[in-house]
Parts: C-alpha cells; structure tokens; sequence
C-alpha cells in the first residue's frame, strides 16, 4: 500500500531527475540559460528598461558604448540601444515561437493525415508540400510578406506558411516509422478504432520528433523574421524590434557600428540559444542517440 510519503516523494525525484538530467547536458543547460534570460526581459521590460525605447533626444545621436547613463549607447535618433533591446526581447520571442507553434499544429495535422491514411490523400499533400519546397523560402516569405502588406501579422502569416511544409514531412515520416511497430498491428487487431490510435498510440511516440524540429525552426524563425524585418516587411518604426534596429544602423556602420552590431548580436544569441535547445532536448529525450554519441 502507497503511503502519502511515498506518494509526495516520488514527483519530488522525478523533478530532481529531470534537473539533473538538464544540467548533464551542457547544451540544453545554456540554450535554457540563455532562454530564461531573454524571457525574464521580456516580462520585467516595463521595469528594468533604463528609459522609455521610443523617447527621441536628438542631441544625443550615436552615443557610443558606456556613455554615461546609456550603456549601450543610442541610435540616429538619440533613442537608448539598451532599453530599445529590452523590449524588443518581446517581438524576437512573438515572432519566433508564435508562427512555429501554428506551423507545427497545421503541419502535423497534415502529416499524421498523410502518414496514417495513406494512399490517395497522402500523394495530395505530398504532392502540395512538395510544390512549396520548389520555392526558396525566403522568396516565398517575401513574397507573402509584400502581398499583404508590412506588419507584425503579415510576417507571422508568411512564416507559418513556409514553415508548415517542413513539420508535415517530419510528422509523416515519423508516423509511418510508428505504423510498422507491433503494438500498432495489436491494437488493429484487438478491434481499436483509428482514431484511437491515432491519438493514443501514434500522437504520443511522434511527439519527440516532432518538439525537436520544432525548437531547431523557432531558432531559425529568429534569422527568418529579422530578414523579413531589415527588408522593412516587418513591424514598422518605431517599433524597437531587432531586424528593424539592425535594418536602421547600417547606415551608420562607418561611424558609428555599435547600432547596427548590438541588435545583430542578439539575434544570434537567441538564434544559438534555440539551436542549443533543439540539440540538446535531442540528446534528451532519445536515449539511442546518446549511445551512439558514446
């Protein structure tokens, strides 16, 4: 018999396992780091910012770094670097984890219908899936981007689009490795429906996969959107988002560097951060691959 001692220990291991776990893995254990540095800006923007990020003082043009009360210096516009990075923190992780979430919901959802019925419906959307990767997808992103219009929404919508290909191919391959294990031949005949199959047999054991993708393209959702923004398909000034900042600094790349470099630099920091996260969250939830490594 269970006691209640037993019962409030064994979550308490599980966490402590699950810790430990994350910190045996240097690459998740940074990517997370770095992470929850970001995340922490972005909801305590408000509070930690220095100064408000759209305050123009045009008499204090191209600071440069560690002038004063502005570390990180000020733009053309005299606006702090700083606390514009702050709350751009917010834009980088809306438009990096928002379209990859949306992507990976439609994608799936195609992919699992592909895998698991097969057939005629899974040569349509192959088929489909495959005339979008005839386009590069910085061309189709554009092009979509332009069609609607520059805006926060528009750019969401493009990168959903060119990123949904990519998750129904990984979810379909992954279903159709699952659809040849035994325990899927029991349950057809055993009598289960497919639908309970589906959710309850095949959904769970695709979902590593599917959440490793999913974190490596949030990485490249970062590079993607800053693109879209620097080409100004993005949220318009005075926005304080990363691509539009980098986008306005390079201008002044001769005179004065630090206001196109800074924002550059957290775009790949959070882009690494991502990919560090996908790498290690591999390593973490595939146990074969570990050994392989070894």
């Amino acid at each position: 018999m269970t006691t209640v001692t037993e019962q409030t220990v064994r979550p308490a291991r599980k966490w402590r396992g699950a810790f430990r776990g994350i910190l045996g893995n240097p690459a998740l254990a940074i990517g997370l780091g770095i992470l929850a540095v970001i995340v922490f800006a972005a909801i305590f923007a408000d509070w930690i910012s220095p100064f408000d990020p759209l305050r123009a003082n045009p008499l204090a043009r191209y600071k440069g770094v560690f002038s004063g009360w502005n570390l990180l210096g000020t733009d053309e516009l005299g606006r702090d670097i700083l606390s514009r990075l702050i709350h751009g923190t917010r834009y980088a992780l809306l438009v990096a984890i928002v379209p990859t979430v949306i992507a990976l919901a439609i994608g799936g959802l195609l992919g699992m219908i592909a895998g698991y019925i097969g057939g005629f419906v899974d040569t349509v959307i192959m088929r489909f899936f495959d005339i979008m990767f005839a386009f590069p997808g910085i061309l189709l992103a554009l092009g979509i981007s332009a069609a609607l219009g520059p805006g926060l929404s528009s750019m969401i919508i493009a990168m959903v689009v060119v990123t949904v290909p990519a998750f129904g191919r990984i979810v379909r391959g992954a279903v159709l490795q699952v659809k040849e294990e035994v325990f899927i031949e029991a349950s057809h005949a055993l009598g289960f429906r497919a639908r309970r199959i589906a959710l309850r047999h095949i959904l769970p054991n695709i979902l590593g996969p599917a959440i490793v993708y999913g974190t490596l393209q949030t990485g490249r959702n970062v590079i993607l959107s800053s693109s879209l923004s620097f080409l100004g398909l993005g949220p318009q000034p005075p926005a304080p988002e990363w691509g539009q900042m980098l986008s306005s600094g390079r201008t002044a790349l001769a005179t004065a560097a630090h206001v196109a470099t800074i924002p550059g630099l957290a775009i790949v920091v959070l882009a690494v951060a991502f990919n560090l996260i996908g790498d290690g969250a591999r390593d973490y939830l595939d146990p074969r691959f570990n050994k392989q490594r070894d």
